[in-house]
């Protein structure tokens, strides 16, 4: 059954954050979100929808806020030939069997719908819907997506599973797995790991992933980051379990606190610019002294139009990883708005972690 979420409220068209944590919460429970639809309060379409959505086979999740809570149910009810009843305080149909403190489970013909009700600043209400296993997300490095689906699609078809790929960055690729009625999972990635040794990694949340395995081998990171401006430490802080692994990361745009700060030779920097190879190499030095971590990563480049020059264009980035035994780096050219050059840049310098020390990671 697929997963449509219906976001009823100007509220969750307008106020990102609140949208971003809806869709957060419920991927937490589920790797598949199959459709996001929103609704105004006052859209008059809504009806229609929900006619026509809850005779098929599928399964929804519907937000709204408090205030409109009622208004659709009662819209569910007209649909669904049902009345409304006070259970709990609130006003839900009479035919949901399920429900708790802002939330309703309702099973209507062979669809199952789960109605809940938040606003800004409130906690969103428990999920009712019970997901299944029958769903799993692969990370596969340095194949390519004809290749690795060649590979991959024989095996899935043996397991009753449908595999589906995109690519993240060059040389990783996200692959969606998912299972038909008799599908087996676990067996399908315990296949793909062997044929693919040391180039899988089964998980939903990347970060969440290297976080647990360096908290369960005791070892800690620290960045330095110059053109990302903190968001590769973003991508680790917004997820729980950071703080055992993290040790911090220096932001470090000027020159002289790339000095003072990392300890880069000012003659590095005037000789080779603070865009280089030889900068950043000092920069991942300076974090992994700075911190005593056991893991480094530098970033410096040039993400904003109208930093580049004819030999270091916009895109142009240089990441260093380092550990107390290993450096890799590499130079990449990247294309695209500033925004999406910074997340190319973390990803990019993730991949670089995880490929370094395989034994830890894969």
């Amino acid at each position: 059954m697929k997963l449509h979420l219906l976001l009823i409220g100007n509220k969750f068209i307008y106020n990102l954050p609140l949208r971003e944590y809806i869709i957060r919460k419920i991927e937490q429970k589920t790797d598949f979100i199959d459709s996001i639809t929103f609704f105004k309060e006052s859209d008059n379409s809504l009806f229609l929808h929900l006619e026509k959505e809850l005779h098929t086979s599928n399964r929804y999740i519907i937000v709204t806020s408090k205030h409109h809570f009622s208004t659709i149910g009662k819209l569910i009810c007209t649909v669904t030939s049902d009345n409304q009843i006070l259970k709990d305080d609130m006003l839900i149909p009479s035919n949901s069997a399920v429900f708790e403190d802002g939330s309703y489970l309702l099973e209507y013909k062979n669809s199952l719908t789960n109605v809940l009700h938040v606003d800004e600043m409130q906690r969103l209400p428990e999920i009712l819907l019970d997901f299944e296993e029958s769903s799993a997300t692969l990370h596969l490095f340095e194949e390519e997506k004809d290749s690795a689906l060649a590979m991959l699609s024989p095996i899935a078809q043996m397991y009753d599973l449908k595999v589906e790929a995109v690519n993240l960055i060059d040389g990783w690729l996200r692959i969606e797995v998912r299972s038909k009625k008799y599908g087996n999972i676990s067996k399908f990635i315990a296949s793909a790991k062997q044929l693919l040794p040391n180039k899988i990694i089964a998980a939903t949340n990347i970060v969440t992933y290297i976080i647990e395995k360096l908290s369960s081998k005791s070892k800690k990171i620290a960045f330095a980051e110059s053109c990302t401006g903190g968001l590769l430490s973003y991508y680790f802080t917004q997820n729980n379990g950071a703080s055992k692994i993290f040790d911090g990361s220096l932001v470090t745009y000027a020159n002289k606190i790339k000095e003072n700060w990392l300890g880069v030779n000012f003659k590095t920097l005037e000789e080779y610019g603070a865009v280089s190879s030889e900068v950043v190499l000092e920069m991942s030095e300076g974090a992994l002294s700075v911190s005593n971590a056991d893991y480094s990563i530098s970033i410096s480049g040039v993400a904003g139009e109208g930093g580049g020059t004819k030999y270091k264009p916009v895109g142009t980035i240089y990441v260093s990883i380092r550990s107390k035994t290993k450096h890799i780096q590499n130079r990449l050219n990247l294309n695209g708005d500033r925004n999406y050059i910074q997340h190319q840049s973390v990803l990019f310098a993730i991949k670089m972690l995880l490929l370094m020390d395989k034994e830890i990671f894969f």
